[in-house]
C-alpha cells in the first residue's frame, strides 16, 4: 500500500478522533471547556489539511510525477501539466478549491488558523492589552461552538466521500 494512501487514511481517522473529543467536551462542563473547544476545533482542521496534502501526494503517485513535491494543488498541477497530463480529479479538486465550495472554506479555515493579529492593529481595537502577546478567538463567546462542530463533521464526511471516489476512478488509470 502506497505510503501516501496510508497517511490520508491515518489523518481522516486523526481527525474522526478529534471530532469525538470535540463533541464530548462540546457537552462538557468543565473550566476548561472553551479551551478544550477550540485546540480540538484547530486540531480536526490541521489533520483534514493533513489529509488534503497527503491525497494530492496519491494523485501524483498514481500519475507518476513526484508526489513529495505535490505540496499544494497547484504545485500538483504544474507537474502533471509539464508531463502533458490533464486529470478528473485535479480538475474537481480545482473545482471544490473556489469560491464558497466546501473544500474551500475548508482550507481557507485551516489558513486562519495560522492567521494573527499585529500589534499595531490590536492597540487600535476596542480591546486593549499593554502584553506583547495578543490573542485573537474567532468565536470568543462559543455562540456559534454547535454550528462549528456540525462544519467540521461535515468537512469531513464530503472529505472521505470524495477520497472515496476519486480512488475509484484512479484505480482504472
Amino acid at each position: 500500500m502506497s505510503v501516501y494512501i496510508s497517511r490520508t487514511n491515518q489523518k481522516l481517522y486523526f481527525a474522526r478522533l478529534h471530532m469525538d473529543q470535540l463533541r464530548a467536551a462540546e457537552s462538557g462542563s468543565g473550566w476548561s471547556k472553551h479551551a478544550l473547544i477550540e485546540s480540538f476545533n484547530e486540531s480536526v482542521l490541521f489533520h483534514l489539511a493533513s489529509a488534503y496534502r497527503a491525497f494530492l501526494g496519491e494523485i501524483a503517485e498514481v500519475y507518476r510525477v513526484a508526489p513529495e513535491q505535490a505540496v499544494d494543488l497547484a504545485a500538483l498541477e504544474a507537474m502533471l501539466d509539464q508531463q502533458g497530463l490533464e486529470t478528473p480529479e485535479v480538475g474537481e479538486l480545482k473545482q471544490l478549491s473556489c469560491g464558497e465550495a466546501w473544500l474551500a472554506n475548508m482550507l481557507a479555515a485551516y489558513q486562519a488558523c495560522w492567521t494573527a493579529e499585529d500589534r499595531e492593529h490590536a492597540e487600535h481595537g476596542e480591546h486593549h492589552s499593554l502584553s506583547e502577546i495578543h490573542v485573537v478567538q474567532v468565536n470568543p463567546d462559543h455562540a456559534e461552538d454547535k454550528d462549528v462542530i456540525l462544519q467540521l463533521d461535515e468537512w469531513l464526511n464530503s472529505f472521505r466521500a470524495l477520497i472515496e471516489r476519486l480512488r475509484e476512478s484512479m484505480k482504472e488509470w
